[in-house]
């Protein structure tokens, strides 16, 4: 029997069980040597705070677009860098449970999730 998968900590996509780890899947807690480099850093948690807080002001039901908070943490010159460090960070904090990624208005899989995502309270 597998073990089930686990999320990344640093980008919070999801590790399938390998064969390999057989002898370590308690260890595991990176997807790649990149995740593992990575990490997660100060940027991130405040990125994860600012989505939080976001969705706080907006109120029950209401969605925010990953820009809405790299913009918050941002500023006009470097917000577009912050836009897939804001999806890892939304991606972490499903992992959470604290918030669902949906797309067209239906909750999907953040592992998976291309494109244009919008970010709600779980």
């Amino acid at each position: 029997m597998t073990p089930p998968a686990k999320s990344c900590a640093a980008c919070g996509r999801r590790i399938e069980w390998r064969k390999k780890w057989e002898r370590d899947w308690d260890q595991v807690r990176y997807c790649s040597a990149a995740c593992r480099r990575r990490g997660v850093s100060e940027q991130d948690r405040v990125l994860e705070t600012a989505i939080l807080d976001l969705l706080a002001q907006r109120g029950a039901g209401k969605t925010i677009c990953p820009s809405d908070a790299a913009r918050a943490v941002g500023t006009d010159d470097t917000w577009r860098e912050l836009m897939e460090p804001a999806r890892r960070a939304a991606r972490r904090l499903v992992d959470a449970g604290d918030v669902e990624i949906t797309q067209g208005g239906h909750v999907v899989d953040p592992s998976t999730a291309n494109g244009p995502i919008r970010i709600r309270e779980a």
